[in-house]
């Protein structure tokens, strides 16, 4: 089958989308806004993809990928992973340099590369941003994750992952001092407008609500 670099960031896109939901759900609005193409655009690429088996859907339905799709996204995603791992730790970029050229670098069709890639680095769980990279059959457990902005004064926990992994928020991370592993308590909560005040590595910070919304943690 012919899989374009197109029809491949499609199926990643979809694949982010349901596995990031709460509900498990995509759907072509979602889709749209996640690829910042008009809703049309993608509805003709969906057609395609259900031409080719890779997705299933109805209009103004549930998007599914198949089996099929679903192990081509996978694929992508560990290679995306990898290769941001391997620059953060080889190449000394940073986490906030990382996405674009790991972007431009999952689509080589090499398989062997990939594997070794995979031994050099000793076979990582998790990338620079705290995903977890899907070993060499596909297989991955996501991680129970709950954002920054569920908690209450008073809650401890670490940060693990971002759900934003653009260049502009990851270097607000950095600027503000945090990083993986990173232990945050919540010194104050306001109603207003659900911003926090946070402590961490003995300094305090303010931050938006849309800040903590992109922020995964873990109690502790």
């Amino acid at each position: 089958m012919d899989v374009t670099k197109n029809i491949e960031d499609y199926l990643k896109a979809i694949f982010y989308i349901i596995n990031e939901s709460k509900n498990g759900k995509a759907g072509t609005n979602q889709l749209a806004d996640y690829l910042n193409l008009s809703p049309a655009s993608v509805s003709s690429m969906l057609r395609k993809l259900k031409e080719k088996k890779l997705v299933t859907y109805e209009k103004y339905g549930k998007l599914e990928l198949t089996q099929n799709g679903h192990e081509i996204a996978v694929q992508l995603v560990r290679k995306h992973r990898l290769w941001e791992t391997f620059l953060c730790e080889q190449l000394n970029f940073s986490w906030d340099e990382v996405h674009e050229v790991a972007h431009q670098l999952e689509h080589i069709q090499s398989s062997k590369l990939i594997i070794e890639l995979d031994k050099f680095l000793g076979h990582p769980k998790f990338d620079p941003h705290g995903d977890v990279i899907p070993d060499e059959k596909g297989n991955f457990k996501f991680r129970s994750k709950i954002t920054l902005s569920e908690l209450k004064k008073g809650d401890l926990c670490r940060l693990i992952s971002v759900k934003d992994s653009s260049a502009v928020f990851l270097k607000y991370v950095t600027q503000i001092g945090l990083a993986l592993s990173s232990e945050i308590e919540i010194k104050e909560l306001r109603e207003f407008d659900n911003s926090m005040l946070i402590s961490f590595n003995e300094k305090t910070e303010n931050i938006s609500n849309k800040f903590a919304e992109n922020i995964y943690i873990e109690k502790v």
